[in-house]
C-alpha cells in the first residue's frame, strides 16, 4: 500500500528549519544578557548614589555639631550654636579625610560646604560612580557616571 506524503511536513524540496532555532536561541540569550547588564549597571549607580548621599549627610551632621573657635570664645553664652561657613567647610574637609567611606569614590570633591542661617549645615558632594560592566565598554569615551548629592543637618 503506497503511503501518502502530503501529510508529511518535510518534503525533499522544502528548506530545513534546523539552523533557525539555534539562531533564535542565541538572539534570546543575548537579549537576556543585555537586560541583566542594564539591571546590574543601574543598580550599581543607584547604590553608589545612596552611599554618597549618606556620606554627605554624615558630613553635614558632623559640621552641624562643630562650632568654630572664634564663635565659641567671642559669642555670648546661649543655648544656640552659631555656625560659620569657614567652620562648616573645615569640619567637612576634616571629616572626609578621616571617613573610610571616602575611599570608595573616585574624584570625590566638595562642591559646597556652608551655612545660610548659622544653624544648619549644607554639604554638596560630587563623585564619579564606577559602573562595573559599563566601564569596560565605555572607557574610551567616559570615566563613569558623575553623581552630585546634597545633605543638610541642623543644630539642636
Amino acid at each position: 500500500m503506497p503511503t501518502d506524503r502530503s501529510d508529511d511536513h518535510h518534503s525533499d524540496n522544502s528548506p530545513s528549519d534546523d539552523g533557525q532555532v539555534m539562531l533564535l536561541s542565541i538572539a534570546y540569550g543575548l537579549l537576556a544578557l543585555l537586560l541583566v547588564t542594564v539591571v546590574v549597571c543601574a543598580s550599581a549607580v543607584h547604590l553608589a548614589r545612596k552611599e554618597l548621599l549618606a556620606l554627605a549627610d554624615l558630613a553635614a551632621l558632623e559640621a552641624a555639631d562643630t562650632m568654630g573657635h572664634d564663635t565659641y570664645y567671642t559669642s555670648p553664652r546661649t543655648d544656640q550654636v552659631t555656625l560659620t561657613p569657614d567652620a562648616v567647610a573645615g569640619s567637612v574637609d576634616a571629616y572626609l579625610e578621616s571617613a573610610p567611606q571616602s575611599g570608595r569614590f573616585s574624584d570625590l570633591t566638595v562642591v559646597e560646604a556652608t551655612t545660610d542661617d548659622g544653624r544648619s549645615a549644607r554639604v554638596t558632594l560630587r563623585a564619579v560612580a564606577d559602573v562595573p560592566l559599563l566601564n569596560v565598554i565605555t572607557a574610551a569615551w567616559s570615566d563613569g557616571v558623575v553623581l552630585e548629592v546634597t545633605g543638610e543637618a541642623r543644630t539642636g
